[in-house]
């Protein structure tokens, strides 16, 4: 999707909301983006916003505004009040982006994919085998996300390892949105062992916590450096699970990337210019390590 890029040349405003909001990491990353590309009359800020104040804080967005990130439970929320929503968005059924179009309309795109899809691709899983095999751990809308991104990486019959099957209605929908067949298998289940260990890309979309009791699946097997698991957690990473996973042999990467590529997406879509990845990474670790 092309960048609106309303505001070249003039001042601009952009933001994330949420409920909390305290702790996101978005204003780090854009205002360091922001930074390398000489953008020095650009704000970013962050606004604490519940859903039934959404429409509200949307409709007080003057012309100065060219975008809003959002985060959940605002990417479902929002899609009632755009004017347009861009296809791969719809298919998901979130959206954490919201742009302001120069002729006013209000245009939602996610960005999300994008930046599970870049995250894993550049850990190396697009370099293995033609046909690659995938696991998604969990079944709410960050495994949407996942599932439209492992299909753009080729993979278009995952496994999606849930406690719940009733509860993966929202990957259902996007799978079924964009031609991708996920196969619902219990984590209870004793083939989640072996799919886990096969795959090329595993993508863990459950809290830290929760991915604990997927350690036993990779205990006492040797994995592949090709074998790539994303873990959205980013605070307190790593977790049991990766750990368990690099000491196996496999590569595991933070969420923190994920957020990292999206947020480089972001920035393009609402500058209309293309962040550098470095400036942006260096400031989010320092952010993670408390500076």
């Amino acid at each position: 999707m092309s960048a609106p890029a309303p505001h070249a040349g003039g001042p601009a405003r952009a933001g994330v909301l949420g409920h909390p909001i305290a702790h996101s990491l978005s204003p780090v990353l854009h205002r360091a983006a922001y930074a390398s590309l000489g953008l020095t009359d650009w704000r970013y800020t962050s606004h604490d916003v519940t859903e039934d104040g959404l429409a509200g804080f949307v409709a007080g967005c003057g012309p100065e505004w060219a975008g809003l990130s959002l985060t959940m439970p605002l990417k479902r929320t929002v899609l009632g009040l755009l004017d347009a929503v861009e296809p791969l968005a719809e298919a998901v059924g979130a959206v954490n982006t919201l742009l302001f179009s120069a002729g006013g309309l209000k245009v939602g795109a996610n960005t999300d994919v994008y930046g599970i899809a870049t995250a894993v691709r550049l850990a190396g899983a697009d370099s293995g085998s033609s046909r690659p095999t995938g696991v998604i751990v969990g079944g709410g809308a960050t495994a949407a996300s996942a599932v439209a991104a492992l299909g753009e990486l080729g993979i278009t019959r995952p496994a999606v390892l849930v406690r719940s099957k009733g509860r993966a209605g929202a990957v259902i929908r996007a799978a079924n949105s964009m031609g991708v067949e996920p196969e619902l298998v219990s984590l209870d289940s004793p083939r989640a062992g072996a799919l886990v260990r096969s795959a090329d890309v595993v993508v863990s979309t459950i809290p830290g916590g929760a991915s604990d009791r997927l350690v036993p699946l990779v205990e006492g097997v040797r994995l592949g450096h090709g074998q790539v698991l994303l873990d959205v957690v980013y605070e307190g990473w790593p977790t049991a699970f990766p750990l368990a996973w690099r000491g196996a042999g496999g590569t595991a990467v933070p969420g923190s990337d994920m957020l990292l590529h999206q947020a480089v997406e972001q920035v393009r879509l609402m500058t209309g210019r293309s962040p550098a990845v470095e400036p942006m990474r260096t400031a989010l670790d320092l952010a993670l390590a408390g500076g």
